[in-house]
């Protein structure tokens, strides 16, 4: 069955990083779901396993894990029909007050959030926002805060996808 919902699935992504090509940006192909700010990288397991790697990968790095969101369980919870969808909410001080230190406004887009969902083919994303779009937004484009998070957040994929 077809969700009428799709278009939360492609307008609810999360957090980015550039750099060199890596086997996790090698899977974000022409056939990724293409979201402005967003990178997003294919995952051969379903949401669920997909986030649970993910905030693993999170917590063995030293960060927090705040929360785990699950908005299909909250949609279905008032009967609403919503692929799987979850939002993977982290950090830690150390990553993003530099940033804030370059604009406190970031602090809206903070902590990072890494969004997992699955499509209307059965294929799983891991998608988070570009710590550079972030920077941008905020007008601070040439933050050096900016490289480490784009480097920590590509660490973190990598491993959650590999």
């Amino acid at each position: 069955m077809r969700s009428p919902y799709r278009w939360l699935t492609a307008a609810a992504i999360a957090l980015s990083c550039l750099g060199g090509a890596t086997n996790a940006q090698a899977q974000a192909t022409s056939d990724a779901p293409q979201v402005p700010g967003m990178i997003v990288t294919k995952s051969d397991a379903d949401v669920h396993e997909t986030a649970s790697r993910f905030a693993e990968q999170v917590r063995t790095s030293g960060m927090t894990v705040f929360a785990r969101i699950d908005h299909r369980q909250a949609a279905m919870s008032r009967s609403m029909a919503l692929l799987p969808n979850e939002v993977v909410i982290f950090g830690d001080p150390k990553s993003g007050t530099p940033l804030m230190q370059c604009a406190p406004t970031a602090g809206i887009d903070l902590p990072m959030k890494a969004l997992v969902w699955q499509d209307e083919q059965g294929q799983t994303w891991i998608g988070y926002n570009d710590p550079q779009w972030i920077a941008d937004r905020h007008g601070v484009g040439d933050c050096p805060a900016v490289k480490p998070l784009q480097q920590g957040m590509q660490k973190l994929i990598e491993a959650t996808v590999d």
